[in-house]
């Protein structure tokens, strides 16, 4: 099992573009954020362009070519494009969809109906936690954003005290609970028990969502106080429409990629044959792009139709729903593009090589390692496939317990502190219309709060079990 961590952490970080040592690349590091973060706050530059800038200032500062330096970033922009931005679209028309067809009026008139002022906040993060079980961070987002926006809107609640708690739970869960990608690799790297981690997993989640959802929500809420921004907003379908969807068929509509997700990691766990017929099947249906697509085609029928559209305003739908995303393509991508060029200057082995020597417990070096590599990269999947891969054989003598708490402890470090480096800091701050400044202090907190409180947890799990 170590082996086959090992060849994907090979896969993630190719051999280095550049043959700077360990504290110049570090000054690049340094150099490249800060670039990005002052053409962005002082210049007021698109993000966009500060990205792009930045990288190349990092590859410049690294001693890389300029040409593979282009070709890094270019190849991250394009790999973070198509493995989020599909998605993003047709996350995208489906919200519309919802919006237009008063579908999203029909889920926020019955949430505010039936949740009062103080329960909101604790409904929207049991939402987004069931929602976010089988879903990668940003399907989740993409169809929780019209319901945290218009429950704000429509109830008067502050953004940050609906959307941290949405965005919390979110994250626990591609943090710390299987079938998500980075604790599902984790778990066959060090050779640790499913159902353990799963049932473990969900004990430290738990405490760690209320925590960094609704508690912090309340701080968050006063430090930054902005409205639900207009331009990503869902407006009320009009009066006009001949009826509007049913609570049942609209909430189906939405879940429907969630349960077509979730089919599929129950089947790979069952099954567990590439080949079987049944597992073919399910991870073709199963897979992000299939379950939003059939969403989106079902709601057709289940929204668009239901509210009396013909093809003609359904293709008008479709238009205007992705109009207002070109930007966030761009910047999300740019994002991945930064991060891609940080991990082909060797900036990820460089965190490996320098924690190999540090003499401290084996959860706790976990935990520091993906923390390092996550800061560095801004991946949490890199961050928990790289620590995984480098404290695997630590778990060689390790109880099955505390096996399962290992792959908690890489999985909390991987969430810490997301920054300018992470496509996902740009993806809440362009649908939260945040400022950089403001996405730190509530995003990148959260983040924090979400990673040092798990791994606190795991620590003390692995003391009294």
């Amino acid at each position: 099992m170590t082996r086959l961590s090992v060849e994907m952490l090979a896969a993630d970080a190719p051999a280095p573009i550049t043959s700077a040592g360990h504290a110049q690349l570090g000054i690049a590091v340094l150099v490249g954020i800060a670039v990005i973060v002052l053409l962005i706050t002082k210049f007021k530059l698109h993000a966009f362009l500060a990205l792009t800038i930045g990288s190349l200032a990092l590859g410049a500062v690294a001693g890389a070519p300029l040409d593979k330096v282009i070709t890094s970033f270019t190849s991250g922009l394009g790999s973070t494009v198509a493995g989020v931005g599909v998605l993003i679209a047709l996350g995208a028309v489906l919200g519309k969809l919802l919006a237009d067809s008063g579908g999203a009026d029909q889920i926020v008139d019955t949430i505010l109906a039936r949740a009062s002022g103080r329960a909101m906040p604790w409904a929207m993060v049991l939402i987004a936690s069931v929602i976010g079980l089988p879903l990668f961070f940003e399907v989740g987002i993409v169809l929780l954003i019209p319901v945290v926006l218009m429950v704000a809107k429509r109830g008067n609640y502050s953004l940050m005290r609906i959307g941290v708690p949405a965005l919390a739970g979110l994250s626990v869960m591609h943090g710390l609970i299987p079938p998500h990608p980075g604790p599902l690799v984790a778990i066959d790297a060090v050779g640790a028990n499913l159902g353990v981690t799963l049932a473990l997993g969900i004990l430290v989640a738990i405490p760690t969502v209320i925590i960094a959802g609704p508690l912090f929500s309340r701080f968050a809420a006063r430090w930054v106080d902005v409205p639900a921004p207009d331009r990503m907003l869902p407006q009320r379908a009009s009066e006009e429409l001949e009826r509007r969807p049913g609570f049942g068929a609209t909430l189906a509509t939405v879940l429907l990629p969630v349960v077509l997700m979730l089919a599929k990691a129950l089947v790979d766990i069952v099954v567990d044959d590439p080949a079987h017929t049944t597992q073919r099947v399910f991870d073709v249906v199963g897979s992000p792009l299939i379950a939003l697509l059939a969403a989106v085609i079902v709601g057709f029928f289940t929204l668009g139709r239901t509210a009396g559209f013909t093809k003609d305003r359904l293709q008008q739908t479709v238009e205007k729903g992705l109009m207002p995303i070109a930007g966030i393509l761009l910047i999300v991508g740019a994002g991945g593009g930064f991060k891609q060029t940080l991990i082909d200057s060797g900036v990820g082995q460089m965190v490996l090589d320098v924690s190999k020597d540090w003499s401290i417990p084996a959860l706790l070096l976990a935990w520091l390692i993906a923390v390092a590599i996550r800061l560095a990269t801004g991946s949490a999947t890199v961050a928990t496939v790289s620590a995984a891969g480098l404290v695997a054989p630590l778990a060689a003598d390790m109880s099955t317990t505390h096996a399962a708490l290992l792959v908690l402890a890489i999985g909390a470090g991987s969430l810490f502190f997301s920054h300018v480096n992470d496509a996902g800091f740009w993806l809440v701050k362009e649908y939260f219309g945040l400022s950089v400044g403001q996405t730190v202090k509530t995003w990148s907190v959260m983040e924090t709060i979400i990673s040092v409180v798990a791994g606190g947890l795991v620590l003390l799990l692995s003391l009294i079990l």
